[in-house]
């Protein structure tokens, strides 16, 4: 009678060869298609990559039921961010057609200059992140306002989106509302209060030196949007009302509703907002796809839905405007969708097969100063954003795996959450195929590798980090627990 043999632990170059094919595949993608590798040849690397690693997991012993299980239940870990990014196509496609982007960008047009845009978008997407605790629904809400600002007063898009993103990962990453912040924190064992002074700390002096680059790049006087603001005035009848989607979403996010649910109804109300003060133009645009005739109540209906659905189609007589408008619904995240879930299946294979645990082990095990030590552990957030393509597993995995060697080294436990929330949090935003990135990207519009060198909170937080422990500041003990280092080998 066969019994299952026992899985046996990976060689190093075992380990490495699912890395190295997933590096290697992406890269020959981004060559080969450029800026299109996002829409297919991406996800295509990543199945392959995966299907690599089942190979080599299997050969030392893992059932393939075991793989495709860990492939599912990552996958699965994933349904929430993907109904999110839906949600997010909704409400694109309703504020276009409501007015409510063209409200943002006609007033954002008369009160942020050039020379203040960028310090200004990072600042107030702070803000409201800090507020609300999360990065995704400031992007996808205040976040496109301020792009349809930036590309109707001639600022790069590519710094607004860093811009954007800096702020509202500040936000994510020390706010007491963040759900990535309550599991740093949940993860050691702190106090989240604890967790969120002492991640405070680097977190501001990385969103000071962000905001002083911002400010630096800002360009040079006033832009003449009198012409823009009359195309705009002679579309939409503007109006604050149109503002009330945004409040809705705000209120519903402060008061802790699920993420999905808050930013849905915000599309829905733009829906209904658009057929109360924009009758003829849901009409309009119903009857254009479907060129049938209906009541106007019904192609109300018909043209909010679709809206939801496929996105708005811009028919102003203004290119400009457009091309802004032109956008949303749940079908254009389906590109993201599709990268998300394959990326999330490579994560559950490795992490199945142990890959990550025998590339970092021996390292953990040869660092002998608290600066190395936390150096390592970023460098591990980091390589689990790549590989899992997931934020919450590179909050949760290199906690697990460091934090038995903290206790023994005599550091408190808000060591450890410190580290994990600067760096597992931002530079998710830095990874294409990554679940932040990938929402990032398709939400405002920028390719990940456009404004990753301009997302300077994401950049600037981890190194921050590594560079206080490097100097020996704030490593604080546990008065309880004697310091361990590890013998020479």
């Amino acid at each position: 009678m066969s019994t299952a043999r026992e899985p046996q632990p990976l060689t190093l170059v075992e380990a490495l060869i699912p890395v190295f094919s997933l590096i290697f595949l992406i890269a020959l993608s981004f060559y080969l298609f450029g800026d299109a590798a996002a829409a297919g040849p991406t996800q295509i690397a990543l199945v392959v990559s995966s299907l690599i690693a089942v190979v080599i997991a299997w050969r030392r012993g893992h059932s393939l039921g075991s793989l495709h299980a860990a492939a599912i239940e990552s996958v699965s870990s994933g349904i929430g961010a993907i109904f999110i990014l839906l949600a997010v196509g909704s409400l694109i496609g309703t504020w276009a057609l409501s007015g409510t982007l063209m409200a943002m960008v006609y007033y954002g047009m008369q009160l942020l200059s050039p020379a203040y845009f960028y310090v200004t978008a990072a600042a107030i997407c702070a803000v409201v992140s800090f507020c609300i605790g999360s990065s995704w629904t400031v992007v996808g809400t205040i976040g496109i306002g301020l792009m349809g600002i930036a590309l109707n007063i001639e600022m790069d898009p590519a710094i607004t989106a860093g811009a954007v993103i800096s702020g509202a990962y500040f936000g994510d990453t020390v706010s007491p509302l963040s759900d990535s912040a309550n599991l740093a924190a949940g993860a050691a064992g702190v106090d989240l209060y604890v967790h969120v002074r002492e991640t405070a700390v680097t977190s501001t002096i990385a969103l000071a030196i962000a905001l002083a680059v911002f400010w630096m790049l800002g360009g040079s006087g006033d832009f003449d949007t009198s012409s823009k603001a009359a195309a705009i005035q002679a579309s939409f009848d503007m109006s604050l009302l149109l503002f009330l989607p945004l409040v809705v979403v705000v209120v519903l996010a402060l008061l802790k509703l699920p993420p999905f649910t808050t930013i849905f109804t915000g599309a829905l109300v733009a829906g209904v907002l658009a057929a109360i003060m924009a009758p003829e133009r849901v009409a309009t645009f119903a009857q254009v796809v479907g060129r049938d005739e209906l009541p106007m109540w019904l192609a109300c209906i018909k043209g909010v839905w679709l809206a939801l659905a496929s996105g708005y189609v811009s028919a102003t007589g203004y290119p400009e405007l457009d091309l802004l408008l032109s956008r949303g619904g749940m079908a254009s995240m389906l590109d993201t969708v599709w990268l998300i879930v394959t990326a999330l299946a490579f994560g559950g294979v490795v992490e199945k097969a142990g890959v990550l645990d025998r590339l970092i082990t021996p390292i953990i095990q040869r660092i002998k100063t608290p600066g190395g030590l936390i150096t390592s552990m970023v460098g591990t957030v980091f390589a689990t954003n790549v590989v899992t393509a997931d934020q919450y597993i590179a909050i949760v995995l290199p906690g697990r795996m460091f934090k038995t060697t903290f206790a023994q080294r005599g550091f408190a436990p808000v060591v450890l959450s410190r580290t994990v929330g600067a760096a597992a949090t931002p530079t998710s935003a830095l990874v294409p195929w990554n679940s932040c990135g990938a929402y990032m990207a398709a939400t405002l519009g920028v390719t990940t590798a456009s404004y990753a060198p301009y997302a300077l909170f994401s950049l600037l937080s981890p190194v921050l980090v590594i560079a206080v422990a490097l100097v020996g500041l704030r490593i604080q003990r546990n008065p309880d627990t004697s310091v361990q280092p590890p013998e020479d080998s």
